[in-house]
């Protein structure tokens, strides 16, 4: 978040990236999936906004809090869709870390996030190690099935945890890509707390 332009970049590239296939997944089928990937979406590219070097674009004063007026609304939005489906209780933990980060944003004078020998501020630490955590595990079950029990190139490919057996209606609905997507705004996220 506004450090070196490079990191910076390749940080708005990434989470930009992640923003349009989320996009290309709202076309599913599956109406859980449909909301989610708006969710992450959203998420994606105010996630590429937020990281554009301050060098090229300093936003106005009024857009932080803009920033968690939305993300506050969409964090409520996955409280409540929670009820039904425990994996928008990341897409919560995802909304909150936007509106802390834009809260940060918008009390710190020229955007710097020197906290002097004070170290990490306690919910920075949380939102660390959630996010830490979160790529691990995901990571871990990107790794195929065969791969960890030794099959190799002719083994039969094991269907995916929760489509029970089904195949995948198409490139946008498989778990694999949906979840690699949310690795990806992850490894971001983490990017963008690290400077705070």
């Amino acid at each position: 978040m506004h450090g070196p332009a490079s990191p910076g970049w390749l940080l708005v590239a990434l989470c930009a990236a992640t923003g349009a296939y989320c996009l290309l997944r709202m076309r599913s089928g599956v109406e859980d999936q449909r909301r989610a990937a708006g969710g992450e979406a959203l998420m994606g590219f105010g996630m590429a906004a937020m990281a554009v070097p301050a060098a090229v674009f300093t936003p106005p004063a009024w857009v932080w809090p803009a920033y968690a007026v939305v993300f506050g609304a969409a964090g409520l939005r996955a409280l409540w869709a929670a009820r039904s489906a425990r994996h928008h209780l990341h897409h919560l933990v995802g909304a909150a870390a936007m509106v802390y980060m834009a809260v940060v944003m918008a009390g710190s004078p020229g955007h710097a996030h020197g906290h002097g020998t004070s170290g990490t501020p306690v919910l920075t630490g949380v939102l660390l190690l959630y996010f830490a955590g979160y790529v691990l595990l995901t990571g871990v079950r990107l790794i195929p099935v065969g791969a960890v029990a030794g099959g190799g190139p002719g083994t039969a490919p094991v269907p995916a945890p929760g489509d029970g057996g089904r195949a995948a209606g198409g490139w946008g609905d498989r778990p694999e890509l949906a979840r690699a997507c949310r690795l990806s705004m992850a490894i971001g996220m983490l990017a963008m707390l690290l400077p705070l």
